[in-house]
């Protein structure tokens, strides 16, 4: 089973607050990885919040196939972050030889494209990316995307904390909004890609459980939209639903809750807004999900989300303070990040609600 977790802040955390969310549920998933999106980004990275970095993992040679790329495009290097590896004996990790998070200035053909025109290019530049890894294996990319840092690897949560000497706080590495996940795709062969949390276009989602209507969400997402690929797990489908609800058809966020999970029928012809609701669900029928799941998501503005599965058979908790919102999947990891809290406050989200968090931190509930 999948742990996850997604934390945002008034102020800059370092990702060990990720870890110790995790670590307090370990007995809730089987330590086969762990994963971590980092946005509005502090530290070293605080001063380029306008400008692409790339996250990814690869052999020496991938290394160079990328730069190659990117320079061929005109992107210019201007940051670089190397992790500190400590490569301990015993640890149980299975580590690339190289992490590359870096950060480029736009080709001078974009020094005065829109924003809309800036975001084509990085889908379009990230998938050319993986293309060329794939091909002989040499590497993965997370993320190309401005503000946002993502790290995923393959073993035990606390040996990968330690590998990358992130259970040390420091002021180089930090983020108001950070999502975790702890587990590898383990229902299917393990792929880096698999990890979540997942990333496109400026949108970040996690999830726990299971998706049983995947194979037919994943037959209609493929002909939607060129950044629906791999489907390496069956939770990416609900990225690529929110992905298409909100940014390609620029519906309310509310008709994400309306595709994914719709009301019956009879109930549907009792409402108001009937005929909307009967238009989703007969043109979108494909992409409702089914089974046991909590997913969480970050909006490209930094908003924060969490929907439950009709029948609400996944745990998720909803915890605050006033500088901090917490949404995981168990109250244990809430209790030890905040433990000075009102928890009478906590909301556990039910299976008609969606819950969003503002960036002032003000948390909205909003019924199905």
């Amino acid at each position: 089973m999948c742990r996850i977790g997604a934390i945002k802040s008034k102020k800059y955390l370092h990702p060990s607050v990720s870890l110790k969310l995790m670590r307090s549920q370990q007995k809730g998933h089987d330590n086969s990885g762990f994963a971590f999106v980092m946005q509005d980004l502090g530290g070293i990275f605080e001063d380029y919040k306008d400008l692409p970095t790339l996250s990814m993992a690869a052999t020496v040679e991938g290394t160079r196939r990328a730069e190659d790329i990117l320079h061929d495009l005109g992107f210019t290097r201007v940051l670089q972050w190397t992790p500190d590896v400590h490569n301990e004996k015993g640890l149980k990790i299975e580590p690339m030889p190289n992490y590359i998070f870096e950060t480029f200035k736009y080709p001078k053909s974009h020094k005065y494209a829109t924003k809309e025109e800036k975001e084509e290019l990085l889908v379009e530049t990230s998938l050319l990316l993986r293309k060329e890894l794939e091909k002989d294996n040499i590497g993965y990319v997370y993320s190309f995307w401005p503000d946002v840092l993502t790290l995923k690897e393959i073993g035990c949560p606390k040996d990968i904390g330690t590998y990358f000497g992130l259970w040390e706080e420091n002021d180089d590495l930090c983020a108001k909004v950070i999502t975790a996940q702890c587990r590898q795709n383990t229902n299917y062969d393990i792929v880096r890609y698999a990890a979540h949390p997942f990333f496109l276009d400026g949108y970040t989602v996690l999830a726990n459980g299971e998706n049983t209507f995947y194979e037919k969400n994943k037959l209609f997402q493929q002909k939607l939209h060129k950044g629906y690929i791999g489907f390496e797990s069956d939770s990416q489908c609900f990225l690529y639903t929110l992905h298409y609800i909100h940014k390609i058809l620029k519906w309310p966020l509310e008709y994400f809750k309306h595709t994914i999970t719709p009301l019956p029928f009879e109930e549907i012809e009792r409402r108001q807004d009937k005929d909307v609701l009967l238009r989703i669900k007969a043109s979108l029928g494909h992409l409702e999900i089914n089974g046991p799941n909590s997913i969480l998501a970050v909006m490209p503005d930094g908003k924060l989300l969490c929907v439950c599965d009709s029948k609400k058979l996944r745990p998720i908790v909803v915890g605050r303070d006033e500088n901090m919102v917490i949404m995981t999947s168990e109250v244990t990891g809430v209790n030890d990040l905040m433990p000075r809290r009102n928890i009478s406050q906590d909301i556990y989200p039910h299976e008609r609600e969606m819950v969003i968090v503002d960036n002032d931190l003000t948390v909205r509930r909003w019924q199905q």
